[in-house]
């Protein structure tokens, strides 16, 4: 046989987890692996069942990130108002005070549910009754109720949970432990106890049905929709976003985010339109006194015409009329300016911005102090919206304050030199109108009565039509706003996302068929004993010569006595490929030795040597284990002389101490008393010439020596030997073994040394030994019997 290439085996990989021999383990537990699934299945099944569905349901909404809801009349703002970031936007859609409005919009604060086998279905629009709750009652909340009725007219209250809460009118909640006991009502009228107040109308035409529902006040509603509330940008940098929530009924969760959408829009849209509310109300207060005064000088100017018969005023009259109707209106603007001014100051100090009114509205065309008040507006609308979602002394409110006062003081010192601006031209316009006047008292004095009667009337016309125009400008745009954000995609169906039965079902029968076959591939990767015949082969750097069965009898002379035996044969198919591996010689020494004590060496080494004897080849068994001997045990002679003995010089002659057994063709030479310098004794001159006179006198020479991994002088006994027989035994010995048979083999340059698989049990391996090497347990009639 030739020599093993050391380079195929240094291209064998490394690790000891052989995957391809994982198949037949695993097939061999297919009945765990079939249970296994059956009860991850039934466990998924359950699960499945006894998991409450949760749907999302998602809409699309575009959110404006920049506005200007400030720029009155179609005239460019100096700054943005409003632009708070679309990330402001989007904490406050999901804000709680923007959840509390939409929910005041909706009728959540019953739940439904219909009672199942594994789980109660939650129940929209759909319902045998209709419950209306009195909120200025107490209530109880947050626990189910057993709503049942066997006829139209009376149903019954039954309280099912161990815990619940009682709301109070007042807004705050206690434990509530006292449960009442079923009580019956009557159906349609108003029921009021000490813990709740409740109108229970019945539209199922069902003689007899019961249903659950539970109360839920607006705090824990608002907290947990605001909570499952999730934005997020349709693409990475667009402002058009998608509303999801996830709900357990279809249609709560479309009304939640449609009617959410709604309400948003409704407040930024009542945002907007505050502005022009102002204005509106402003101008209103200034006309109601003109247009009475209007009215009075109207009346006056007929009347002093039909009574003095005078219609035409003069050239002179004419030219006097124009100048003082131009100043007096210039005039009667400025007066107006000083009392929006005054107006303004009075806001400013009791920092009442809400009221204010942007002086573009009213035709002040003064571009420093309408930036400033935009300005504030606009920092008030940002404080407003982080006002829902922080508080007062967070930083960035107290930052927008900061910025308040400081606005606030700039805008009163500009107010009062724009106001002493005004207080200077209007003295100018009435000294002017003064000089005048002077030549004004030439006229006729009907003249003059009738030019003093149209001033007032004209001046009041004017200031009216001015206003009245500024007034329905401001209608107008109210009327004709729209909020800047707004509706993509209405919420509409939804997705289930659990359960999901049919992944459940498939990663149930993955798991079950994965379970058992980890515990295999657990204890194939942390195994530390050699298990089969296959991890030798791969591993070790020499050839399995053979492989020897389990033997379950009491007697090591199987061979001898059970010759009919899977393991006799084992061991004739030993005696052959040994035959293989020297053909061309009639006379063989081989050796006996494993890593540890307990592999089977001493069995192997009677067994071998029997076997040989069957043959007619004069075979002699050699005892080298004189710390342990047992040789003698197993075929009935003393141990009082031996090897230990002869090597010793007790004894000259070997034939002396040679036992001759029952059995043809088969000496024995024990170990004999333990020396006090076994490995001594094995190194001297008498040991070799030994070995030389038995290879002439035997056919056959098999030493049994101890286990290398515990003696040194096992090694220096290679040398006396054609074969050496390492030994490997199922379930005990350690893989490591393999490493230290190939380092040894490497390092000291061994040649002849083979391997035999020992004490393998044929009813657990997972593949038959037999077909490889021609034998298998329980075929031969010794294993029968």
């Amino acid at each position: 046989m030739n020599e093993f290439d050391e380079n195929e085996f240094s291209e064998r990989s490394e690790s000891s987890f052989d995957i391809k021999s994982l198949i037949p383990k695993v097939v061999k537990i297919w009945p765990w692996i079939l249970l296994s699934i059956l009860v991850f299945f039934l466990s998924g099944y359950y699960w499945t069942k006894t998991t409450v569905p949760t749907y999302i349901v998602t809409s699309k909404f575009f959110i404006k990130e920049k506005e200007s809801a400030l720029a009155l009349f179609e005239k460019p703002s100096i700054t943005e108002v409003g632009n708070v970031g679309l990330q402001n936007e989007v904490i406050i859609l999901k804000s709680k005070p923007t959840a509390e409005a939409t929910l005041k919009n909706l009728d959540f604060d019953v739940e439904y549910f219909r009672r199942g086998t594994f789980i109660d279905h939650r129940l929209y629009k759909n319902t045998p009754v209709l419950i209306q709750v009195d909120w200025n009652s107490a209530q109880v909340t947050n626990g189910l109720v057993n709503l049942s009725w066997e006829n139209d007219t009376h149903f019954t209250l039954t309280f099912e949970d161990d815990n619940y809460t009682k709301y109070l009118p007042d807004g705050t909640s206690t434990a509530f432990k006292n449960i009442p006991e079923p009580e019956k009502f009557p159906f349609g009228e108003w029921v009021e106890t000490n813990h709740f107040r409740l109108n229970i109308a019945k539209v199922d035409p069902e003689k007899s049905g019961s249903i659950l529902f539970k109360v839920r006040d607006l705090k824990s509603l608002t907290n947990q929709f605001s909570s499952a509330l999730k934005v997020s940008a349709v693409e990475r940098g667009a402002s058009i976003m998608n509303l999801s929530i996830n709900t357990t009924n279809v249609a709560v969760g479309e009304n939640y985010l449609n009617t959410l959408m709604q309400t948003y829009l409704a407040n930024e849209l009542q945002e907007k339109n505050e502005v022009y509310a102002n204005t509106i109300a402003f101008i209103d207060g200034q006309v109601s006194g003109i247009a009475d005064s209007l009215r009075f000088f109207e009346r006056q100017l007929e009347s002093f015409r039909s009574q003095n018969r005078f219609f035409d005023l003069s050239a002179e009259g004419s030219a006097v009329f124009g100048q003082l109707s131009e100043l007096e209106g210039q005039l009667s603007e400025e007066k107006f300016k000083r009392t929006y001014y005054q107006s303004l100051k009075d806001y400013l100090v009791r920092e009442n911005y809400r009221d204010l009114v942007v002086p573009s509205g009213i035709g002040i065309e003064d571009p420093i102090l309408n930036a400033q008040i935009e300005n504030l507006l606009s920092l008030q609308v940002e404080k407003s919206r982080l006002l829902a979602t922080q508080k007062e002394i967070s930083p960035a409110v107290r930052e927008v304050n900061r910025k308040i006062d400081n606005l606030n003081s700039s805008i009163r010192e500009v107010l009062t030199n724009v106001d002493q601006n005004a207080q200077r031209l209007i003295s100018e316009l009435e000294r002017r109108i003064s000089e005048i006047e002077g030549s004004f008292r030439n006229l006729p004095q009907t003249e003059q009565n009738l030019i003093r009667i149209e001033r007032q009337f004209t001046l009041n016309e004017n200031l009216y039509t001015f206003l009245m125009e500024k007034r329905s400008e401001a209608a107008i745009t109210k009327a004709s706003n729209t909020a800047n954000n707004k509706i993509i995609e209405p919420a509409d169906g939804g997705f289930q996302l659990a359960p999901r039965p049919l992944r459940n079902y498939m990663a149930s029968i993955f798991l079950g068929f994965l379970f058992p076959v980890l515990i295999v591939v657990s204890r194939e990767f942390f195994r530390t004993k050699i298990e089969d015949v296959k991890y030798l082969e791969k591993f070790l750097k020499t050839s399995v010569v053979a492989t020897i069965l389990l033997n379950k009898t009491t007697d090591n002379l199987v061979v001898l006595k059970h010759g009919k035996s899977g393991i006799a044969e084992g061991f004739r198919s030993l005696r052959a490929n040994l035959r293989f591996l020297q053909p061309n010689e009639d006379k063989i020494s081989l050796m006996v030795t494993s890593t540890i004590s307990g592999e089977g060496k001493t069995f192997c080494a009677i067994n071998l040597a029997s076997v040989y004897s069957l043959t007619g080849k004069k075979t002699i068994l050699v005892g080298c284990d004189m710390r342990k001997p047992k040789i003698f045990g197993d075929f009935n002679v003393s141990n009082n002389q031996g090897l230990s003995t002869y090597l010793s010089g007790q004894e000259k002659d070997w034939k002396n101490v040679i036992n001759h057994t029952e059995f043809n063709n088969l000496d024995i030479l024990v170990s004999g008393p333990t020396p006090p310098n076994p490995a001594e004794l094995l190194f001297t001159e008498r040991f070799e010439v030994l070995m030389n006179e038995l290879k002439e006198q035997y056919d056959v020479v098999i030493l049994d020596t101890p286990p290398v991994g515990l003696v040194s002088e096992t090694l220096d006994l290679l040398a006396h030997v054609d074969f050496t027989l390492f030994l490997f035994r199922q379930n005990y010995s350690q893989r490591a073994f393999v490493e230290a048979l190939n380092g040894l083999k490497s390092s000291k340059n061994l040649k002849n040394i083979y391997a035999v698989f020992n004490g393998v049990d044929s009813s657990k391996v997972t593949y038959g030994y037999g077909y490889t090497y021609g034998y298998g347990y329980g075929y031969y009639e010794d294993d029968k019997k």
